[in-house]
């Protein structure tokens, strides 16, 4: 009998994928939960036993494990992997007089994906920073290569949100689509959320300060929207995602260190996962993610690794990644 969940993942393989993906983002590790139980049975019972496993995995994780993580990141610019101060991108095509390159890969954005996977680091977001056809394919090539372990995002609507979860993306990744001329769009959230499910979808409540609040950007960020990080948006927006995404723009990509009066607000007031991208640029910033995020901000470091031009090892990173599920399993 063919799989109620065929249609929206792709294949049963790609859906535990996406699910280990979805456990390992709060902190469980599915690794022998899943060679238990994907065991030879009839589709359906195989269906069954999985989702009753995984969802009761889920209930002791939301129960108050904690468990900081490293979200790698594959920005794309005109088909090349690249680290852009996003506070200088433009939306009109072709004008790059004001664009702030940190660094341009000659590695390909697969390549990259084909490495996070190799060191089993899920939930990393794929960024298309434009919409031309070239970065569109690598972005589909990175989701080929790590197939359930990247979200995407860039110009993500209704109308392509599935094809690109189809394509091998665990999540999809959204603001400027649900933001009309500053304000929330209700209506497209609610359509969004009903056609691919809360499960599947991410907000990023990328923010600046202004007037001493932190007030969510769109539009490449260059439009502040009325919208403010606190307390009762990010209990609000819970019921819509899965999960936020939030750049600090102030401080993103111009490594200056972290922002951690907005770490610590994430840390305090959002209710589900949150990853917290700018600025960080030693293991002593992200020490201080994991403290004033209270243990469950996770983080991305961009321009500072030094496979993006910086100096700060990747590899420590990933020990530092790898230290910190040991803690929590500890």
């Amino acid at each position: 009998k063919k799989s109620p969940y065929d249609g929206n993942y792709g294949s049963f393989t790609q859906l535990v994928t996406v699910m280990a993906a979805n456990l390992s983002s709060i902190g469980v590790a599915t690794g022998t939960l899943l060679h238990t139980h994907l065991h030879p049975t009839p589709s359906c019972a195989l269906h069954h036993t999985v989702f009753v496993k995984l969802h009761s995995f889920t209930d002791v994780a939301s129960a108050g494990r904690k468990c900081v993580q490293f979200r790698p990141c594959i920005d794309i610019h005109e088909g090349k992997v690249k680290q852009i101060v996003g506070s200088t991108l433009c939306d009109h095509l072709g004008d790059s007089s004001k664009l702030v390159t940190n660094f341009e890969s000659e590695k390909s954005a697969a390549e990259f994906a084909d490495l996070y996977r190799n060191d089993g680091l899920y939930g990393g977001h794929v960024i298309m920073l434009g919409a031309d056809a070239k970065s569109h394919d690598a972005a589909l090539e990175a989701l080929a290569a790590f197939p359930g372990g990247l979200q995407l995002g860039g110009g993500v609507h209704i109308g392509n949100a599935s094809t690109y979860l189809q394509a091998g993306a665990s999540h999809v990744i959204v603001t400027s689509y649900v933001f009309r001329d500053g304000k929330m769009d209700l209506e497209r959230l609610e359509n969004l959320v009903h056609t691919i499910g809360k499960e599947r979808l991410v907000l990023d409540l990328s923010c600046r300060k202004k007037d001493g609040k932190y007030v969510v950007v769109t539009d490449r960020w260059q439009r502040f929207s009325d919208l403010v990080v606190g307390e009762k948006s990010l209990e609000y927006l819970a019921q819509f995602a899965t999960e936020f995404l939030v750049h600090g723009v102030d401080v993103e990509g111009k490594r200056l260190g972290i922002d951690e009066d907005l770490v610590h607000i994430l840390g305090q007031w959002s209710p589900i996962p949150v990853t917290y991208a700018g600025g960080a640029t030693s293991l002593d910033d992200l020490e201080s993610i994991r403290i004033a995020g209270n243990g469950v901000v996770n983080v991305t470091v961009g321009s500072a690794l030094d496979i993006f031009g910086g100096t700060l090892s990747y590899k420590d990173v990933v020990a530092w990644h790898q230290r910190q599920q040991n803690r929590e399993r500890a």
